[in-house]
């Protein structure tokens, strides 16, 4: 998602209560920090924030992080909260590549990827968030039988996805080619991207990896 500079973002952040300054402090504390033990699930790139503030109003028994490596995007996600506080949700700006500076093992029950960027070419594969470098720092964080939900409208890093979680033992559930022609349509949560796409008929692909050992 292309966005254009904001002077300032990250000092504006601090205005909105559901954003978490240092999160790194929270390692292992997060239940601390939501005040409760309830599952946490973690979005890595919440863009304009739709998907995760759905979620967060429809869960409230779920505890939810977004985490953006730009104060912008972040800024984005937080301006839907209306500087409201929201007890379930939590907004990072972090580079996910260091994920486990921010959860311990076991920490996290469900990690979503939306729209992930597809880094098309062979040398930028490492980049990938379904990379077998970023499932294993996954694994790490996520509790026996957490689960990493897939979401893309680019065939090609789809089926690298589905390759790579099978490579590291994932195992594979509701797979589909199609979502909005599937069975899991009805109680899909859209984020911008996903509907503005799928207004035009592109097909959008969906998979969730479960973590076993």
């Amino acid at each position: 998602m292309r966005l254009r500079n904001i002077p300032g973002a990250e000092n504006a952040l601090r205005e909105y209560p559901t954003f978490v300054d240092e999160p790194t402090r929270y390692r292992g504390k997060w239940a601390e920090y939501f005040g409760n033990n309830n599952p946490i699930h973690l979005e890595i790139g919440s863009g304009k924030g739709r998907f995760i503030n759905t979620l967060a109003a429809k869960h409230p028994d779920i505890n939810f992080i977004a985490v953006e490596l730009k104060a912008e995007v972040v800024l984005r996600t937080a301006q839907r909260t209306e500087y409201k506080a929201i007890p379930n949700l939590a907004l990072i700006q972090f580079d996910a590549s260091n994920i486990t500076e921010l959860f311990t093992p076991g920490e996290l029950s469900r990690l979503y990827l939306n729209f992930s960027d597809p880094w098309p070419k062979k040398r930028h594969a490492k980049r990938r968030l379904t990379h077998f470098g970023f499932l294993r720092n996954y694994k790490t964080v996520l509790k026996i039988g957490g689960e990493i939900h897939l979401k893309t409208d680019n065939e090609a890093l789809y089926e690298f996805s589905l390759n790579q979680f099978a490579d590291e033992r994932f195992q594979l559930r509701n797979i589909t080619f199609d979502l909005h022609n599937s069975e899991w349509a009805e109680n899909n949560v859209m984020t911008e991207y996903e509907q503005r796409f799928s207004e035009r008929g592109q097909r959008i692909y969906r998979v969730e990896a479960i973590y076993n050992s």
